[in-house]
């Protein structure tokens, strides 16, 4: 099995933002985002492979979502798994950055853990924690297994 690399996972991130912000813009020109949502959750993350934990910035009443289906409802909130969606890709976004405190790498996995700024139509930057966890795959993709995001603490 191969190693993992930092650069591995830093394009996974990219790829990652890159596909909130082409969810975005497809909602927004009225195209098929939930295509494009389901392009995005399907090539990023392990569902279907592994098990998932993948704990939204924006869910309280289902905290946690182990499926591609409660994914996707998080996502683009268009198939009513989860009725307090609103659909967090679908919310205009034009940019996100990661900003990672480190990413660890062991063997065929790693773990990233830091915060993400998601840019606004207004152009304001939304500042969100993370940790995620990936692993590479049998055919060599790097997906998703841990996703956690948390609004900062405010006291």
């Amino acid at each position: 099995m191969s190693n993992i690399t930092k650069d591995q996972v830093l394009a996974a991130q990219q790829a990652w933002g890159d596909g909130i912000v082409r969810i975005a813009a497809a909602h927004a020109n009225k195209g098929d985002f939930v295509t494009v949502a389901t392009d995005h959750v399907t090539n990023l993350y392990a569902y279907g492979m592994t098990p998932v934990l993948f704990k939204p910035t924006l869910a309280a009443e289902a905290q946690f979502r182990s499926t591609f289906e409660e994914a996707m409802s998080y996502f683009v909130a268009a198939n009513g798994v989860c009725p307090e969606d609103s659909g967090f890709a679908i919310k205009g976004w034009t940019a996100v950055r990661f900003e990672n405190v480190d990413v660890i790498t062991s063997g065929s996995t790693a773990t990233a853990m830091g915060n993400y700024f998601f840019t606004s139509p207004e152009g304001d930057e939304v500042k969100v924690e993370y940790s995620f966890g990936y692993f590479l795959a049998g055919d060599g993709s790097v997906r998703i297994n841990l996703h956690h995001s948390s609004m900062p603490y405010s006291a």
